[in-house]
C-alpha cells in the first residue's frame, strides 16, 4: 500500500472517530434540552452516557494527537512527542531491534536453516542460469581487461620477474636437476645411447682411424702393420662401447655416475659456478629484455583471453560450462561438500551478525535521528494512525459506559 492510499485510509478513520464524537455531542445537547422540558427518568441515562462519551472522546483525541502534533496548534508541554523525541526514539528503537531480534538465541534457529549449497546447486543446474553466469562473468572480465593500463601491467610483470630472477639460484637448480636425474637413473639411458653412437661411429669410420695411424707411424713400418693396428684399435673401441651399451653394471657407468654426483655437489657449493651462472643470467636477462618479454607475454595473454571471452563457442566458455555442470551436481549430491559449505556459511554469518549488531543499532538510530521531525511524525502516523483512531472510538464508547455506570450508581445507591 502506497502513501496516498494510507493517507486516504487515515483520513477515513479520523472522520469516523470525529463523527462519533459529533454524534455524542448532538445527543448530549438534545438530551439536555429534552430534560428541561420533559424530565423523564430515561433521559438522564442517555445524557450521562453522551456526556461521558464526549469527555472520553476528547481525552483520547488529545492523547493521540499529542503523539504527532500540537493539539489545535497550541504548544502545550509534552505534546508533539514524536518530533520532539526523535533522537531518543531512534536510540530506543535500535536497542530494541538488537536486543529482541539480533540476539544469539533469536538468530541461531534461522542460521541453522541456511542451505546455501543445495540452493546454489539447483540454480546452477539450469542451463539458462549457467549461460547467464558465464556471460556476465565474461563481460566483467572483459571490462576489466580493456580498462587495464598496458604499461602498468607490463611494468608490474617486469618488476616481479626481476624480483624472481634476483632470488633465482641457477647453480642450485642445475645441480639439483642433475642429482634428480642421476637418482632416477635417467642418465643411464643417455650413457647407453652415447655408447651406441660412439660404437657405430668407430665402426663406420675405420678408414679415418687407419689414416690417422698411418700419419702418426714411422715411415719404415709397413702399411699392413698400420692397418692391423688400426683394426685392433677400432675393434677394441667398438667392443668396449658395446659392453658399456649392453652391461647395466659396467664400471664406466658407475664412474660416470660418481662424476655426475660430484659435479652436482660442486655446482651447488663452489662459488665459481655461482658467479658463472649469475653472469650468464645477467647477460641473458637484461632490463630491456625482461621488459620486452613482459610486453610480449601480456599482449599474448590479453589477446588470447579477449578472444576466448568474446566468442560464444570458445574453448574457455565450454570449459567453464562443463565445470559449472559438475559443480552443480556436486552441490546437490556430495553431502561432505554440502556440509562444508553450509557450515562455513552458517558460522560466518553467525559471527558477522553478532559482530556487527551494534552497527544495526547505530544505523537505525542515525537514520531515525537524521529524519526531519515532521517527516518522522508523518511516517509513523501513516503507519499506525489508522489503528490509533480506534482508540478514540473505543474511548468514546468506554467513556460513555463508565459515565452511565457512575450515573446509575449515584441514582440507586447515593
Amino acid at each position: 500500500m502506497d502513501d496516498v492510499q494510507k493517507r486516504k485510509q487515515l483520513r477515513k478513520y479520523k472522520m469516523i472517530a470525529t463523527g462519533l464524537f459529533v454524534v455524542m455531542a448532538v445527543v448530549f445537547v438534545l438530551m439536555t434540552v429534552l430534560e428541561k422540558r420533559n424530565p423523564a427518568h430515561w433521559v438522564g441515562y442517555i445524557r450521562a452516557f453522551s456526556e461521558a462519551a464526549m469527555v472520553g472522546a476528547l481525552a483520547d483525541w488529545f492523547a493521540v494527537t499529542a503523539l504527532f502534533h500540537h493539539p489545535l496548534g497550541l504548544k502545550i508541554p509534552h505534546t508533539n512527542l514524536i518530533q520532539n523525541s526523535k533522537e531518543r526514539i531512534g536510540d530506543n528503537l535500535g536497542n530494541f531491534v538488537v536486543s529482541n531480534f539480533l540476539s544469539p538465541q533469536n538468530i541461531r534457529p534461522y542460521i541453522q536453516k541456511i542451505r546455501i549449497s543445495n540452493m546454489a546447486g539447483e540454480w546452477l543446474a539450469k542451463e539458462k542460469n549457467q549461460q547467464n553466469l558465464v556471460s556476465e562473468l565474461s563481460k566483467i572480465i572483459l571490462n576489466i581487461l580493456y580498462k587495464l593500463d598496458d604499461d602498468s601491467v607490463t611494468g608490474f610483470i617486469t618488476k616481479k620477474a626481476r624480483e624472481m630472477t634476483d632470488d633465482l639460484k641457477i647453480n642450485h637448480i642445475v645441480g639439483n636437476g642433475i642429482q634428480y636425474l642421476v637418482e632416477k637413473q635417467d642418465h643411464q639411458k643417455l650413457i647407453t645411447g652415447l655408447a651406441k653412437q660412439i660404437k657405430e661411429y668407430v665402426l663406420n669410420n675405420q678408414d679415418i682411424v687407419k689414416q690417422r695411424v698411418q700419419k702418426e707411424s714411422y715411415f719404415l713400418i709397413p702399411k699392413f702393420v698400420d692397418d692391423t693396428i688400426a683394426e685392433k684399435i677400432t675393434g677394441g673401441l667398438s667392443k668396449f662401447f658395446e659392453e658399456v651399451e649392453n652391461d647395466p653394471s659396467h664400471p664406466l657407468r658407475s664412474e660416470i655416475t660418481s662424476k655426475l654426483y660430484a659435479f652436482s655437489s660442486e655446482l651447488q657449493t663452489e662459488k665459481k659456478w655461482k658467479d658463472e651462472f649469475k653472469n650468464i643470467k645477467n647477460d641473458f636477462l637484461t632490463e630491456d629484455k625482461l621488459h620486452q618479454y613482459s610486453v610480449d607475454i601480456w599482449r599474448s595473454i590479453k589477446k588470447s583471453l579477449a578472444r576466448e571471452l568474446e566468442e560464444e563457442e570458445s574453448a574457455l566458455k565450454a570449459y567453464l560450462n562443463k565445470n559449472l555442470t559438475e559443480l552443480s551436481l556436486n552441490l546437490q549430491t556430495d553431502e561432505k561438500l554440502q556440509y562444508k559449505i553450509d557450515h562455513w556459511v552458517r558460522v560466518t554469518a553467525y559471527k558477522y551478525i553478532l559482530k556487527n549488531t551494534h552497527q544495526a543499532s547505530s544505523l537505525i538510530s542515525s537514520t531515525v535521528g537524521n529524519w526531519e521531525g515532521k517527516e518522522l511524525s508523518e511516517k509513523l502516523e501513516l503507519e499506525v494512525g489508522k489503528d490509533l483512531q480506534f482508540i478514540r472510538v473505543n474511548g468514546t464508547l468506554v467513556g460513555g459506559l463508565v459515565g452511565l455506570i457512575i450515573y446509575t450508581v449515584s441514582n440507586f445507591f447515593i
